[in-house]
């Protein structure tokens, strides 16, 4: 009994003196190299002609990947997640019969946790299924792969777990097909205020409203055909990432093409092209003189204005947008004055005020005619009512929105929620039978028309050139 009892507690003492070894690791290449996150091979993707992209070979955030047939979708990729699935379990992936684990104290009954993740966006960030018909103007498409957090298991051991930590690889795909200019984006908020009674939208084979101008046929017809100093808009392009862009300068107008930063300095979305109109401008001192000594230059218009984006500075087109600039606006800032005041400031600049066409398409009917437009003559084609409607050619105010919107064209325009004089005079009459009939003005707000009476009341200024 005792000596059965003695070789008992040996035997315990010698259970419980476990011996610490190895943990357990993941590996492709059988024991030579131990990793502790999954390795490219789980990260690869692979086109149809059988090019293999790697996360160390991958640039696509610079140009995209191109796939090599017209047609082809994502599920034309190969990667380690199936197609119909976005995700799959990484022990389907490790395990049997690839075995991609090893323990070098021999220990074995091998179990990993986690997944492996598909998520699959367009640059709008909409998410799209693997297989869905892939649009130029909505790539690249993000496509990215990652894996949750994972333990990597032997039954018996110690230690017998390893964590096996998260990683992340996104690839830039795009359709093939010819890059495009997408959209042209102005501001596109509304007077919210109106947006009930009023549709601001312009023809759908012109306008967007969630996207801006669509490109037409010829650079004669594209947007914008008017502009003032530091006004800007956006070129939404598909199938490419960031070009280089020369700036064109044309009769003292320059037209300088980029990309807006965050503030490390870093692009924030490189198929957004900031497109920036520079040109003739009041000085401070010209605004607050109400005659000013000099004039502005004056612009020879109309000018025809082609932008090219490069891959490299002498490289080869890319992708080219087109306008052709035909009036040139210059603005007093926040200076009122009466209309024949502000009519005399504009002739000492060299230019005029403007008319009701050139500012707006509104008409003297529906929403926002309230007895103060009659005998109004807007741009063409006309708005339904007595706002604007996003049409190009259609005036200042109905091309570019909301120019008093600070949010996106900025402070530095100098244009504000008011109205502007014009040379045009309403059809009714005065109520002061001892003063003559007042003029209209514009709201940049939403292109309204109204007239101002009596005649000394006070507005702000924008002058135009060349004039009728």
């Amino acid at each position: 009994m005792l000596s059965f009892s003695f070789s008992s507690q040996a035997l315990i003492s010698q259970t419980f003196n476990t011996i610490n070894g190895n943990a357990p690791y993941l590996t492709l290449d059988n024991g030579q190299t131990k990793v502790t996150s999954l390795d490219d091979e789980f990260f690869k993707i692979t086109l149809s002609n059988g090019r293999e992209i790697t996360p160390v070979t991958n640039s696509s955030s610079t140009i995209p990947i191109e796939l090599p047939n017209l047609g082809e979708t994502l599920a034309d990729i190969n990667m380690a997640v199936p197609i119909g699935s976005n995700s799959v379990k990484l022990s389907s992936l490790i395990g049997a019969p690839y075995n991609y684990w090893k323990d070098d104290d021999g220990d074995d009954d091998f179990t990993i946790s986690g997944d492996l993740n598909l998520v699959i966006t367009d640059k709008n960030n909409q998410v799209v299924p693997r297989n869905t018909r892939l649009e130029i103007c909505n790539a690249p498409y993000k496509v990215t792969l990652s894996n949750t957090n994972a333990l990597l298991k032997t039954r018996y051991g110690v230690p017998n777990g390893t964590n096996i930590s998260t990683r992340s690889v996104t690839y830039y795909i795009s359709p093939k097909a010819s890059p495009s200019i997408c959209f042209v984006r102005p501001n596109l908020v509304n007077n919210p205020r109106v947006s009930n009674v009023h549709n601001f939208n312009g023809p759908v084979d012109m306008w967007n409203p969630d996207k801006g101008y669509i490109p037409q046929a010829t650079y004669r017809l594209n947007f914008p055909t008017t502009s003032a100093n530091e006004l800007h808009f956006y070129l939404d392009i598909g199938g490419v990432q960031q070009l280089k862009w020369q700036e064109v300068k044309r009769e003292g107008i320059t037209v300088k093409a980029g990309y807006d930063v965050d503030s490390n300095g870093e692009i924030v979305n490189a198929t957004m092209v900031r497109v920036t109109l520079k040109g003739p401008a009041a000085t401070k001192p010209q605004w607050e003189a109400d005659e000013p000594s000099s004039e502005i230059d004056k612009p020879n218009l109309p000018q025809t204005f082609e932008l090219v984006g490069r891959y490299d500075d002498s490289g080869p087109a890319i992708v080219k947008y087109g306008f052709v600039l035909k009036k040139w606006f210059v603005n007093r800032n926040r200076i009122y004055a009466n209309n024949e005041k502000m009519a005399n400031w504009c002739r000492k600049i060299g230019y005029r005020l403007p008319q009701v066409k050139d500012l707006t398409n509104s008409v003297c009917s529906g929403a926002g005619a309230l007895g103060f437009c009659e005998g109004v003559k807007g741009a063409t084609p006309s708005s339904t009512s007595n706002f604007f409607q996003r049409i190009i050619g259609a005036g200042f105010f109905s091309e570019w929105g909301n120019l008093s919107y600070n949010q996106f064209y900025g402070t530095e325009v100098n244009f504000y929620e008011y109205g502007y004089w014009t040379r045009d005079i309403g059809d009714e009459p005065n109520p002061d039978p001892n003063k003559p009939a007042a003029f209209f003005d514009v709201y940049t707000l939403d292109g309204t028309v109204g007239w101002d009476y009596p005649r000394e009341n006070d507005a702000l200024g924008v002058c135009v050139y060349p004039y009728n």
